[in-house]
């Protein structure tokens, strides 16, 4: 039977900004806090962490790469929430700089992660969120780095209104496969996997936003993307400016928005201010 009890989820939430997130909902947020990770037994051991400085956040495994994961986790949700009151879209990869992987697979592994793994999360856990709802995708400055090293004629599509999650969809997939016929940059794309896939998920967060006023507009349902900033993590280097913490505030700030907040909404927020697009 479903409790009444509200509920937080972050992805990717063992380490770093995401483990940052779920420590911070857990000090703010009034109801459970529900941490994922690909990795059970790291999730199980950031769990621990957190219970040792007296939280108590929840467990619960998820491979956003892996569809049943994803709806292992919202069936889940469902029946012992009966649905979710806000969601951290968080887990993500990255290559490093030197990294020898051709340029090509790591188009195709970054793009299959960051966006079309959280599309699809977005997709299953949607739905379920209830009315007064937040929703937050963290996305980066270096996809709106890779809009603007974009060919103009890119530039159009993406920051047009009238695009689809259809129309993104095979813009993405269109990105990998240039890579692999290695045409991307005559096509007019950036060489920064990381960057376009972030690209994706702003534009897909403003997508999204758009299909909630149209189908969900009572609900008051508020959906962002946001920039953490360029935080000390194992992903991002240890020459980074900002501690986790910092890197958490604006995520935290955008899921916590209170019940009657009308904006921001389907916008790419950082340091807690709405960006231009």
């Amino acid at each position: 039977m479903a409790s009444c009890s509200r509920v937080a989820l972050v992805t990717g939430a063992n380490k770093g900004i995401g483990l940052a997130i779920a420590r911070a909902l857990c000090l703010q947020f009034s109801g459970d806090v529900v941490l994922t990770a690909r990795d059970e037994a790291r999730g199980r051991a950031a769990v621990q962490q957190l219970q040792a400085e007296g939280l108590s956040p929840r467990f619960h495994p998820l491979d956003i790469d892996d569809l049943p994961s994803i709806r292992a986790l919202r069936d889940f949700l469902r029946r012992e929430y009966g649905g979710l009151n806000v969601l951290v879209n968080n887990a993500g990869i990255a290559f490093k700089m030197d990294d020898p992987t051709p340029f090509d697979v790591q188009a195709e592994l970054t793009l299959r992660t960051n966006f079309f793994a959280t599309r699809n999360v977005c997709n299953e856990l949607l739905p379920i969120v209830k009315p007064h709802g937040r929703v937050v995708n963290i996305s980066s400055f270096q996809g709106s780095k890779a809009l603007e090293n974009c060919s103009e004629d890119l530039q159009e599509k993406f920051r047009c209104d009238a695009l689809t999650e259809g129309d993104l969809v095979d813009l993405m997939r269109k990105f990998v496969e240039d890579t692999k016929n290695e045409v991307h940059e005559r096509e007019g794309w950036p060489s920064s996997a990381y960057g376009v896939s972030k690209l994706g998920v702003t534009v897909l967060s403003r997508i999204l936003a758009r299909r909630l006023d149209e189908m969900r507009k009572a609900d008051c349902i508020l959906l962002n993307a946001c920039c953490p900033g360029w935080v000390k993590t194992d992903m991002a280097g240890d020459q980074a400016p900002r501690t986790v913490e910092e890197g958490a505030e604006t995520p935290v700030y955008l899921a916590l928005l209170p019940p009657d907040a009308t904006e921001p909404h389907g916008q790419l927020v950082s340091d807690k201010v709405v960006q231009n697009w």
